[in-house]
C-alpha cells in the first residue's frame, strides 16, 4: 500500500493506473461512500502528485505531472483521443509512438503487460511506459527539450532498421494542401521515417488542428491511414480527406 493511503484510496489508486480515468458515479456505485468523502480522497490523491482531478472525476497522471506541467495541461479531448487510438492497438504488434502531448496518452491507455513491443522518440513515454511491463524501445538522439522529442542522425538510423505494424504521430495543423505540418524541421523528418517504415500511420490531433498550416510538412493526406481526433473537420477538409482515403475516427 502506498504510504499515507487508507484501504479505500489505495484501490481508488489501483482503478486509476489501470482504468487511467474514473468518475465519482462510477466510484460511489463501487464504495457506497458519499460524494463527499470520495471528493476528499481523490484531493489527497492530487496532493500526492498521483492523479489530476477533471470535472466529474479524475485522471491518473503518475511520475509524468513534471513533464506534463511543462508541456501544457491536458485537455479532455487529448485524453478522449489517446483512449480511442489505443484501443486500435493489436496484441503482438509493434508500434511506434511519436513524441506530443496527444501521443502520450496513447502510452497512458495502453494497459499494463499488453503484448505489444513499442518504439519511440519521446522520453517521457518512455518513462510513462516504464514500469508497465511492455516491451519499450528508445530510439536515441538529440534530445528537443520543449517536447521532449529525440531527433537528428541517431534517430534516423535506428529507425531506418525497424518495420511498424502501426505509427501514431502527432500534427501542428492539418490542411488540404499542405498536408500534415509541424513547427520543427528536425522532428519533421522523423515523422517522415516513421511513416515509411510503417505499415499503417495514423495521427492524432485534436480539432483545433484542422486547417493549419505549419513550415514543414511531413506527409501527404493519403500518408496517413487514419485521423484520431475529438470532432470532425469543416466540409472543405472533410471531402479532401475522404477523398486522400483518410478514415476519420472521432472520440469518444
Amino acid at each position: 500500500m502506498t504510504e499515507g493511503l487508507n484501504a479505500r484510496q489505495q484501490r481508488i489508486l489501483d482503478r486509476l493506473q489501470i482504468e487511467r480515468e474514473v468518475k465519482i458515479a462510477e466510484l460511489k456505485e463501487m464504495f457506497g461512500v458519499t460524494e463527499m468523502t470520495l471528493r476528499r480522497d481523490l484531493e489527497k490523491l492530487e496532493a500526492a502528485g498521483n492523479i489530476r482531478r477533471t470535472f466529474g472525476g479524475a485522471i491518473f497522471v503518475g511520475r509524468d505531472v513534471a513533464l506534463q506541467e511543462r508541456f501544457g495541461i491536458m485537455t479532455e479531448a487529448k485524453l478522449q483521443i489517446g483512449k480511442k487510438a489505443a484501443g486500435l492497438i493489436q496484441p503482438g504488434e509493434s508500434v511506434y509512438l511519436d513524441a506530443g502531448t496527444t501521443t502520450l496518452q496513447v502510452a497512458r491507455y495502453l494497459p499494463p503487460a499488453f503484448p505489444v513491443t513499442v518504439v519511440t522518440n519521446a522520453v517521457n513515454i518512455a518513462a510513462e511506459l516504464m514500469g508497465k511491463q511492455i516491451p519499450t524501445i528508445v530510439t536515441g538522439g538529440v534530445l528537443v527539450e520543449q517536447t521532449a522529442a529525440l531527433t537528428g542522425p541517431i534517430t534516423e538510423k535506428s529507425l531506418s532498421g525497424m518495420a511498424f505494424d502501426r505509427a501514431f504521430l502527432g500534427a501542428t495543423g492539418v490542411h488540404r494542401a499542405h498536408g500534415f505540418s509541424n513547427s520543427n524541421m528536425l522532428e519533421a523528418e522523423i515523422k517522415k521515417l516513421a511513416i515509411k517504415q510503417s505499415k499503417e500511420t495514423n495521427i492524432v490531433m485534436d480539432g483545433s488542428k484542422f486547417g493549419a498550416q505549419v513550415l514543414f510538412s511531413f506527409a501527404g493526406l493519403s500518408d496517413a491511414s487514419r485521423i484520431v481526433t475529438d470532432r470532425l473537420p469543416d466540409d472543405e477538409l472533410l471531402t479532401a480527406c475522404r477523398e486522400a482515403g483518410v478514415e476519420l475516427l472521432t472520440a469518444p
